[in-house]
């Protein structure tokens, strides 16, 4: 690591430890926190959040599908995906930070089937059922978490695939344990759970799910508790099973 990288990650972390601002709205305090961040910030999260190309390979993306990723932040998605995005359906990247979306925006370019939009996760709809929804370290960073779950599985056709990685609160982590990192990142604005893997298996059909814990940089020896989810939404009965005929071919002779 260079002189400048070392100098980049110092800011982020004076950023860090001054924490996310508390006053005005939700995207008001996303974009006061991560705008003097957004140029260094896929640098410093890619040592920080584990998981995310484990969640790409195992959300089993196929050509024609159309997909949806809440919370996309930078877009960096686009890197881990790699070719596969050019041959979706449809791909739309939805955050509220313009900040992160501005950077997104520069990455899809030359995608002419990915839209970067600018909206709230937790009432965001795309105009069709779609095939795949995934959120890499965006429900913590969302107060009414729980809201952007059941919105997931409103726009998942019958038989659709959901995906999350983020942090969370285990529940053997021990009292003290939980409570530090509750506090840890609180502080900027992250708000760690032990119900999102809870919610996520009531209304999901569980196919993976892991438990797992990683590195911190620049703090040897910790490592923060994190979860990897896979389900898909099952039902197919009533008012899902109109959306059926929609889903590619692929997708119907899987389910």
């Amino acid at each position: 690591m260079t002189v400048a990288d070392l100098a980049a990650d110092a800011r982020i972390l004076w950023r860090l430890l001054c924490g996310q601002p508390k006053s005005g709205s939700h995207a008001e305090r996303l974009q006061a926190f991560y705008a003097p961040q957004a140029e260094r910030y896929d640098a410093f999260r890619e040592r920080l959040l584990h998981g995310r190309q484990e969640l790409i390979q195992r959300l089993g993306l196929q050509p024609g599908a159309r997909v949806v990723e809440l919370g996309c932040g930078t877009g960096s998605s686009l890197l881990r995906i790699g070719g596969w995005a050019g041959q979706f359906a449809s791909f739309d990247m939805v955050d509220l930070c313009p900040a992160l979306l501005d950077v997104a925006r520069q990455r899809v370019t030359c995608h002419e089937r990915v839209r970067v939009i600018e909206a709230d996760a937790t009432t965001w709809q795309p105009d069709q059922p779609v095939d795949f929804v995934f959120m890499s370290y965006a429900l913590t960073m969302i107060p009414d978490w729980s809201r952007v779950i059941a919105n997931a599985e409103a726009m998942l056709a019958p038989g659709g695939r959901i995906g999350v990685v983020d942090f969370h609160l285990p529940a053997d982590g021990g009292r003290w344990s939980n409570a530090f990192w509750r506090k840890w990142f609180g502080h900027d604005g992250v708000h760690l759970s032990g119900e999102h893997l809870a919610m996520l298996r009531r209304l999901f059909v569980e196919q993976f799910s892991a438990e797992l814990r990683a590195p911190v940089p620049y703090l040897p020896g910790v490592q923060a508790p994190y979860y990897l989810f896979v389900g898909e939404r099952g039902d197919l009965e009533g008012e899902g099973r109109q959306h059926s005929a929609t889903l590619p071919e692929w997708l119907r002779k899987r389910i």
